[in-house]
């Protein structure tokens, strides 16, 4: 029990990231400071997409499923989780590489919006 508990709780924890990365730009246009550690989580997640890597939680999260009873599952976790959701199902290169490069473009408009409101209050 305990272990299938810590893998669904790596599982909130997978999906909170993924939300931080392609949305936390949102946060960042309130709070500036959260750039901090969204930045790095970006480059992160963009990093794991486009070079085609598994995240290092989808495999902690497999070796706790497997040791509470349950089968772990092949590929990542946007494969297993989020694009069973989202797109159909099977995972094609050319997807994944869509999924790092909307998650990058969508955080470079919303940094250059926080950019443009930070150089317009200096200026004001």
């Amino acid at each position: 029990m305990g272990y299938r508990l810590l893998a669904d709780g790596l599982v909130v924890v997978h999906v909170a990231f993924v939300a931080f990365v392609v949305l936390g730009g949102l946060l960042v246009l309130k709070w500036t400071r959260v750039a901090f550690g969204h930045l790095p989580a970006v480059v992160w997640g963009v990093v794991i997409e486009l070079a085609g890597w598994v995240c290092p939680l989808t495999p902690l999260e497999n070796q706790a499923r497997e040791a509470g009873g349950g089968v772990a599952y092949q590929g990542d976790f946007i494969e297993h989780y989020l694009l069973p959701v989202l797109y159909p199902a099977d995972l094609t290169r050319q997807v994944q590489c869509a999924l790092g490069f909307g998650a990058l473009l969508l955080n470079v408009a919303v940094y250059a919006l926080v950019i443009a409101r930070r150089r317009r209050g200096r200026t004001a």
